[in-house]
């Protein structure tokens, strides 16, 4: 059991030459690796992760699914591939940028959490796969990189990182099965949020509740669901960085 997790664990699109291999025989006509990930991407943000199959995306593709598996072995290997695919529209900071590290945690933090928004499907994969794929690992670099700029110990970069982008990740990742489920009903975002929250001030268990939170949300501004959302992401992470300052002048000065 435990030989076969430690593979399981170790399963890879991106190891022993998965990510080029081809089978034996003659080519499909018209069909190349590139089109059957952008495809897949393309049918992940219509139709979400629990519809795509390898028959869907034959469909898709106008070929038959055995057309498809010349290209990749597996359903897990596609979706791998779709992912770093995903991974690779944020744009990084250049390592040897001008900028501030403060300003490069902003741009990255921002790339992470359009990114989970436009494609709700990448936060349900980002903990299935060992995500090395060359967009992920650049992504993973950059900040690292960025981090490291901060002036903190080498003992607090991780728990850094773990702060600002599991931060990013949570909210970006509600933020975007907020608006799939909103498009899902065929209302926008804002018609959503106030069908939601009407429905809830019907409950007596949530009414106060509801009622407290509608106070605070007045209170923060914001004449739309996603003026909202924007002004708590940016002053989350303004926190962030303002703790990070913290620590790093408390280091500094014992």
């Amino acid at each position: 059991m435990a030989k076969a997790a430690d593979k399981a664990g170790r399963s890879s699109v991106w190891l022993d030459g998965k990510a080029h291999r081809r089978r034996g025989g003659g080519q499909p006509s018209g069909l190349d690796r590139a089109r059957i990930i952008e495809v897949t991407v393309r049918l992940l943000d219509a139709e979400g992760l629990a519809k795509f199959s390898m028959r869907r995306l034959a469909g898709e593709l106008n070929v038959t699914a055995m057309s498809v598996y010349w290209y990749v072995d597996t359903k897990d290997d596609l979706l791998e591939l779709a992912l770093d695919e995903a991974m690779g529209e944020m744009r990084l900071p250049e390592a040897e940028a001008d900028e501030g590290w403060r300003d490069q945690v902003r741009a990255l933090a921002r790339e992470y959490r359009s990114l989970l928004v436009r494609h709700p499907w990448v936060s349900q994969l980002v903990g299935t796969y060992l995500n090395i794929g060359p967009n992920n690992v650049a992504f993973s670099g950059a900040v690292q990189r960025v981090i490291r700029r901060t002036g903190l110990p080498a003992n607090r970069l991780t728990s850094t990182i773990s702060a600002v982008f599991q931060f990013v990740y949570g909210y970006g990742t509600l933020e975007g099965h907020l608006s799939a489920r909103a498009a899902a009903t065929g209302m926008t975002l804002d018609e959503y949020f106030q069908d939601a929250m009407s429905a809830a001030t019907e409950s007596p268990q949530a009414a106060d509740l509801i009622q407290e939170s509608q106070e605070m949300m007045a209170a923060r501004g914001g004449d739309t669901v996603a003026e909202m959302l924007e002004r708590d992401f940016e002053f989350a992470l303004e926190l962030l960085i303002a703790g990070i300052e913290t620590i790093v002048s408390r280091e500094a000065n014992p």
